[in-house]
């Protein structure tokens, strides 16, 4: 037998019933064992996103949802099936003798949790060229299932960012990070897959009827299929002294290493109770002199997580010596020497101010597209259908610089910025680029990170009218369903996993959560959603 092949017992298969996550052991690593419909399946136990027990996962048929990012995974065959999560899982062999379940499995496979899909090579015979405008995770995903679907032409990702793909997510979360602690591929994983990465090439203009574009470098390249995902870029401030020195936004690796240096031991002001600003104050609260906060409502993340959570979002920070200055603006930013000093509000309040960091929302990177037939909201965000293509042939666009339409908006369009949408756009426009006619179907999902808890967010509750608190918001331990029209179309949860989750993928399987079961069940018996 194969000295690299590994079988081992790891239950009686009396021991685990059905619908049930095991985690088990197999030559020292754990593996996921599931029981479905009396048929066993084991997997990696980690989720390859950010390392995730999958046994404290949702399973609904043969689909397994990641309890804190929302990933989901076929457990026939462990391909990813939503993200935020790159790869798929390893799947290995089960067998049942005499009543005892048995895992085999190769000691490579066993290492680790991630199994890259197959894809395709780049034939020089096929000259048809996808040019991918953006470096994020849109454009990475559409790359990469351009390969895995049997694509061998040309695929130039064109970006004005220096670096391969990152994870933006963590750049307000972990400030402490060097750029390739953030990187999604190594360039070597990019060259592999035939995928052209052009960083530093920002695109200036599209000549549609040509199918050409146009950089600031004065180079053009022309294509066959184009996908535009620029993403966003911060709203700048429109005060007096907002172009002072050490007043920054965070876009990339080198942004959020340069506060964490600037607000070391020093004066921090930070503009706009956002993700971006709260994620910043959290993760500056015991490093900088002073966190001060600023921000015109009343609550932080009100426009989308509401007054209760942001109230005790706020508390958290509030706990950690943050100070908030709140239904108030910044007036006036004052300096010497060029350096902002002083922060001045509406108020008339004076906060110093060493350092100021400015997260009051963003806008779609489309300018380039002005005076073109290309339609987009007064905005600027890109209008797409739910196969991501634009209103011109060939042409496809994804990610924050879009407005989709949302299925739990009643397919009214928004523009939604975060991770796994972008991801689930990428890969939806690779399809109907390949002609394949599919359509996005996804439950957008994000998480915030503050003093090491996690609220995670499944839904999009724009428009939401009334709540629903299960357990406690003063404890640090609650879900709450945001209501509309009478029905569940958001969820939120802190210290509740994997409620979320779970919530997600009763959304996803188009069934309807009413006000009235929201209210009837508790954390406990939340799971019985997935039945009814």
């Amino acid at each position: 037998m194969d000295c690299d092949i590994v079988t081992a017992e790891v239950c009686k298969e009396a021991d685990i019933g059905d619908g049930q996550l095991w985690e088990v052991m197999v030559a020292g690593h754990p593996v996921l064992l599931v029981r479905n419909k009396k048929e066993f399946s084991a997997l990696g136990s980690k989720c390859p996103h950010y390392g995730a027990p999958l046994s404290k996962g949702v399973l609904r048929g043969e689909r397994l949802r990641c309890p804190w990012h929302g990933a989901c995974f076929n457990i026939k065959t462990g391909d990813i099936e939503e993200y935020p999560s790159l790869d798929c899982l390893p799947c290995f062999k089960v067998t049942v003798e005499d009543g005892k379940v048995f895992v085999t499995a190769k000691k490579k496979d066993l290492e680790s949790s991630v199994r890259m899909k197959d894809t395709s090579k780049r034939c020089l015979l096929n000259r048809t060229t996808m040019l991918l405008l953006g470096g994020g995770v849109a454009a990475l995903l559409c790359a990469e299932t351009l390969r895995q679907e049997g694509f061998t032409g040309r695929i130039i990702m064109a970006t004005k960012e220096k670096h391969v793909p990152y994870d933006k997510a963590k750049l307000s979360k972990e400030m402490n990070l060097k750029p390739e602690d953030v990187y999604l591929r190594k360039p070597e994983f990019l060259d592999a897959q035939g995928i052209e990465l052009w960083t530093e090439k920002e695109a200036v203009s599209v000549d549609f009827q040509k199918q050409k574009v146009h950089f600031m470098d004065g180079s053009s390249q022309k294509y066959n299929q184009l996908l535009i995902a620029t993403g966003s870029h911060s709203s700048p401030l429109k005060v007096p002294g907002a172009d002072l020195q050490n007043v920054c936004i965070i876009q990339t690796p080198e942004d959020s290493s340069k506060i964490l240096e600037l607000a070391t031991g020093k004066n921090l002001v930070i503009i706009g109770a956002s993700f971006i600003g709260m994620e910043v104050a959290a993760f500056l609260s015991d490093k900088a002199s002073t966190v001060s906060v600023v921000e015109k409502k009343e609550f932080p993340f009100q426009s989308t997580l509401g007054p209760q959570v942001g109230g005790v979002a706020m508390k958290m920070l509030q706990n950690k010596g943050v100070k908030f200055y709140m239904k108030t603006e910044l007036s006036e930013l004052k300096g010497k020497d060029g350096k902002v000093t002083e922060a001045v509000l509406a108020t008339g309040e004076k906060l110093p101010a060493d350092v100021v960091v400015v997260g009051i929302g963003v806008f779609p990177n489309s300018a380039f597209l002005k005076g073109t037939s290309i339609a987009r909201d007064d905005k600027g965000a890109i209008l797409v259908d739910l196969h991501m293509q634009t209103n011109i042939p060939n042409v496809f666009a994804a990610g924050d610089v879009v407005s989709f339409p949302v299925a739990l908006l009643n397919g009214d369009r928004s523009s939604i910025h975060h991770q796994q949408v972008a991801e689930a756009h990428g890969h939806i426009a690779a399809l109907n680029m390949l002609k394949k006619e599919k359509a996005l179907h996804t439950v957008p999902f994000y998480w915030t990170t503050m003093l090491g808890k996690s609220i995670r967010y499944a839904g999009c509750g724009k428009g939401y009218t009334e709540t629903v608190v299960k357990g406690s918001l003063e404890q640090q331990k609650f879900l709450i369903f945001y209501i509309r029209d009478g029905f569940v179309t958001a969820a939120a949860s802190l210290n509740c996993d994997p409620m979320v989750s779970l919530i997600a993928e009763v959304l996803c399987s188009g069934k309807q959560i009413s006000k009235e079961e929201a209210e009837a069940c508790d954390i406990g018996n939340i799971p019985s959603l997935l039945e009814t």
